[in-house]
């Protein structure tokens, strides 16, 4: 398999004008969406006074439709124009969230989680196809990273911002920047020159079930990209369980608020920009399955630190570790993805990561509310941890195969 190095750094691709526009435009939607996650995430938990089952819900409304709608959403993306495509999905979105400035029943926030959830099934695919469009030749981890620590910079910023907002002004105010987000990244995609080639193999897979069996085909008869959707798979699993509950894990572990969640919740990002800037290092000698592997053990021991000591500090420092670890899995498999699948079938294989991924996350959050209304949550978060750890010694031992543990080219 490939290894995803790169010849570029983050300041050369900037100088490609539409790479610095895209990413530009992803600053900004990410910057909105997590503005009103956190909005509606503090307004169930903090003022509506959501059980945990009811909190784990609004992520489960917000990551069910990638479950269920993106292996069909990448057939269409595959045959579509990405441009116009992205541009729909910003508008529409942009819409529905400016109904959440008139909603406060919580199974109706549910409902508009779950229809602009659909709509992004369609972004993300047609998104990553025009990361590989217009990514400069031996820059293509350098876009990812840099797409990658716009989630993450928005992820310091904006959890605090949303908190303070909230107390301040109410969450209209985060719902109301998200949805202006919304068109201006619109905008930005409509400034853009995306154009791919046109592929015989795609115009030979006409039909939808064709093209959609073909897809499944490739994954499935790919080891390096079956390995990469699986372990990040069940390491998300073990994630989403400790994530879903963080805010609850605040309240009532460590008695404070949201401006608390949100300031801890800021240190992912803070530790997932400082794993993506080391991570080029890595590449250069690692062979990118034994980073997916290592990422997902140091989640792991992130986790158990949280819940061994269930302090601020200890709450901190998992934080920081497991965003760290994540950027390893995060950016090194994307760029995978888009090494090793053909330009055609790119937005099936990606939409069929985003849909597993949905999958594991929607049954942990299914799982981890209930299991911390019976259990306890510092002990959910403690089979977390065991999960993420027993995943990655599970790969390690799949790694040590002499046909598996391949050298990084």
């Amino acid at each position: 398999m490939a290894s995803p190095t790169s010849s570029l750094g983050f300041r050369e691709v900037l100088r490609t004008p539409a790479v610095k526009r895209l990413w530009i435009a992803q600053i900004i939607s990410v910057f909105g969406d997590f503005l009103a996650i956190f909005a509606i995430l503090s307004l169930v938990t903090f003022q509506l006074h959501g059980t945990a089952a009811q909190v784990a819900m609004v992520l489960v409304s917000f990551i069910a439709p990638f479950a269920i709608i993106s292996p069909i959403a990448g057939v269409f993306v595959d045959k579509w124009d990405v441009k116009s495509t992205m541009i729909a999905s910003d508008l529409i979105r942009g819409l529905l969230v400016m109904t959440l400035l008139f909603v406060r029943d919580i199974y109706t926030i549910y409902g508009i989680l779950f229809v602009m959830s659909i709509f992004s099934s369609f972004f993300v695919p047609a998104q990553s196809i025009a990361v590989r469009t217009l990514a400069p030749a031996g820059g293509l981890l350098a876009v990812n990273g840099l797409m990658s620590q716009a989630m993450q910079a928005a992820q310091i910023i904006t959890p605090s911002i949303s908190g303070v907002l909230v107390d301040w002004l109410g969450a209209n105010a985060c719902f109301l920047l998200d949805s202006l987000s919304f068109f201006a990244s619109a905008g930005l995609v409509f400034s853009l020159s995306i154009r791919r080639q046109a592929s015989p193999v795609a115009a030979s897979a006409s039909s939808v079930r064709e093209s959609f069996l073909a897809g499944f085909r490739f994954i499935f008869t790919h080891s390096a990209i079956s390995f990469v959707m699986i372990a990040m798979a069940c390491g998300m699993f073990g994630v989403r369980c400790f994530g879903a509950l963080l805010s609850v894990w605040v309240r009532d572990i460590l008695r404070s608020d949201a401006k608390l969640f949100g300031l801890l919740s800021t240190l992912i990002g803070v530790g997932m920009i400082a794993g993506t800037q080391c991570l080029r290092r890595f590449t250069a000698h690692i062979t990118p399955q034994r980073i997916v592997v290592y990422g997902l053990a140091g989640m792991g021991l992130a986790v158990l630190v949280t819940a061994v000591f269930s302090s601020l500090i200890a709450t901190a420092v998992g934080m920081l570790g497991l965003g760290f670890f994540a950027a390893f899995n995060m950016v090194t498999s994307q760029t995978l993805l888009q090494q090793e699948t053909p330009q055609e079938m790119l937005g099936r294989v990606t939409s069929s990561l985003m849909s597993l991924l949905a999958i594991s996350q929607v049954l942990a959050m299914l799982f981890a509310g209930p299991v911390a209304e019976i259990a306890g949550i510092r002990n959910l978060y403690f089979g977390s941890a065991a999960m993420l750890i027993g995943i990655a010694a599970i790969g390690l031992t799949w790694l040590r195969r002499p046909a598996a543990d391949v050298a990084p080219a």
